[in-house]
Parts: structure tokens; sequence; C-alpha cells
């Protein structure tokens, strides 16, 4: 069976999951939320050391401000509610993406970071203004700066991801068959799974069974 080491989110299917329930796409982010808790949970229990959530692409910009005030709202309640927690699971959060928030939410992004920084049981990186394009970009900036050799191995000591295992498998909720600027070169051999359900209603069965389906994988790498 093949193991488990990062799995990685896109977590879509929130805002259309509170219209459906005749309620507001922000309600829809509020219960998501606990989605996240649940699969925290569930990867913990599966022994999985690595866990990166798709939470605000650097696309994300251009929804109405009211939306894009509230998601933030949401994370900063979060995490003043639930670092402590995090950081007494032995969990690590890691943000990839660049920092351009509010001195606010930078300052506890940068002390949530600090806080569990020398966590080992579980790795959350959560991709905050995040977009795969502009990460290589970065990255092949860094290189052609500094006149280091442009191959695999030094693109990917300068990206966001540096010292992370790239993802066995990708999740994707929302009934959405697309990758949205996420991990391109990071994802380049993982497992996609695509789930019809919505976010909210994603649970630790679903969640299990892909992973369930993941370990009965035939995987090649290019071989046969």
């Amino acid at each position: 069976m093949n193991p488990i080491k990062h799995v990685a989110i896109i977590m879509d299917g929130n805002g259309r999951w509170g219209l459906k329930k005749k309620k507001s796409r922000n309600y829809g982010h509020k219960i998501g939320l606990n989605t996240v808790e649940k699969i925290i949970k569930a990867t913990i229990k599966n022994n999985i050391k690595y866990l990166t959530l798709y939470a605000f692409s650097t696309e994300n910009w251009k929804r109405p401000k009211k939306e894009i005030n509230f998601l933030f709202s949401l994370l900063e309640n979060f995490l003043k509610n639930k670092i402590t927690d995090l950081n007494n699971q032995d969990i690590k959060l890691k943000i990839i993406g660049k920092k351009k928030f509010t001195k606010k939410l930078n300052n506890l992004l940068t002390f949530s970071e600090k806080k569990t920084s020398y966590n080992k049981k579980l790795q959350i990186n959560l991709a905050l203004n995040y977009g795969s394009k502009s990460e290589l970009i970065n990255s092949f900036n860094v290189l052609k700066k500094n006149k280091i050799n442009i191959n695999e191995k030094n693109i990917s000591k300068h990206l966001f991801t540096k010292n992370i295992p790239d993802p066995d498998l990708l999740i994707r909720t929302g009934n959405t068959q697309r990758l949205s600027n996420f991990l391109l070169w990071q994802l380049a051999y993982s497992e996609i799974f695509f789930e019809r359900k919505l976010w909210p209603d994603f649970n630790e069965k679903d969640y299990n069974q892909i992973l369930f389906k993941f370990k009965k994988v035939k995987r090649n790498f290019g071989n046969i």
C-alpha cells in the first residue's frame, strides 16, 4: 500500500453551500471551518505529517470586499481561539504565500508560526495569498539574482514549500475539476481526487475513503 506523507486540499464550495442553504456565502465560509477541524483530526489519526490547505488565492482578491474582510476576520478569530490548542496538539503552522495583509493579521500569522515552530506531529501549510505561477517566478528570480544554476533541485529549494515533501495526493471538493493555480510544480506526480461534495459537507468518512483509494493506486512515475 502507498504510504502517505502529505495531503493537499482545495477546500471548494463554501459560498455555494451557504447559498444552497438559503443563507449567505459568508455563512458557508463559517461552517466550512468546522470541516477544517474535522480533517485536521482525521489527518493526525492517519499519521500523516503534512496537510496543505488552499485558503485564499492570489485570484481571490477579485471577490467582493465584504466577503474578503469576512474571510480574514474568520481567520483572525480562528488563530486567536485555536492556536494554543494546535500548539498543545504538537501541530506546526506554516504560511505559504505572500503576507500582504493588514499589520494586525500579518503579526498574528507570524506569531502563530513562531509559537508552533518546533512542533512535530503534523505540519499544516496554510496557503494564503498564494498563487503557484507567482511562486515559480519568485523562485526563478532568486536563482537569477544569485547566479544559481536553474535546475529542478534548485527551483524546489526556493519555493514556499522548500524542505516539505511534494503532496502524495490532492483532494478538491465542490465538483470542480481544475487546479486553480495551486502547487502546479509540486503536484506534478500527485494523484488527484475530485470530490462532488461541497466543502462543508465533506467529512471524515469521505476523507478516509479517498485515502484508502490512494493507498491502492499503482504509481509508476513514468515507469511501467
